[in-house]
């Protein structure tokens, strides 16, 4: 039996997205530079035919990965949820004690995680702490520089 990862809805948008770029625009464009390059003659010479089959092999290895992947979601609507402690799909705004820097994260799928976006994933320590957490909460994270506590300034569903 395979355990459902959860995932919020705009991230299994963007998982759906990207597997029907795959199909309808990548393969079909892969399949006809294979058929290019097979006119140019001798296949075992022919580099631009070896780079398109390579091509090829990454996107259906994409495709496949991708399908694996939808297939073990639990989708998650944030916008449907209420509430002012953290869970998953809340988006948290925090002070960091220290240093006084404000930083807004949501807490995300490990699918859909990308630290630069502000999105963490619900593994991620900083997540871990926040989890069950509400607003004027302090956390204290252990990072690889050192212990970080931060203050939860608001909690938000959209």
């Amino acid at each position: 039996m395979t355990t459902k990862v959860p995932i919020t809805l705009a991230g299994f948008a963007q998982l759906q997205e990207e597997i029907k770029n795959l199909k309808t625009v990548e393969r079909p464009e892969i399949i006809q530079a294979i058929a290019t390059a097979r006119e140019h003659g001798d296949l075992k010479e022919n580099a631009e035919y070896h780079a398109a089959r390579e091509r090829q092999s990454f996107i259906e290895g994409r495709i496949s990965e991708l399908e694996d992947k939808i297939s073990r979601v639990d989708v998650i609507d944030p916008a449907k949820m209420e509430g002012d402690t953290v869970k998953f799909g809340a988006t948290v705004q925090l002070v960091d004690e220290d240093t006084e820097t404000e930083h807004t994260y949501q807490i995300v799928g490990e699918y859909e995680s990308n630290y630069e976006e502000g999105k963490l994933s619900f593994t991620a320590p900083i997540a871990r702490a926040l989890i069950g957490k509400g607003v004027g909460d302090a956390v204290a994270v252990k990072t690889p520089k050192g212990e970080k506590s931060y203050e939860i300034l608001d909690v938000i569903y959209k």
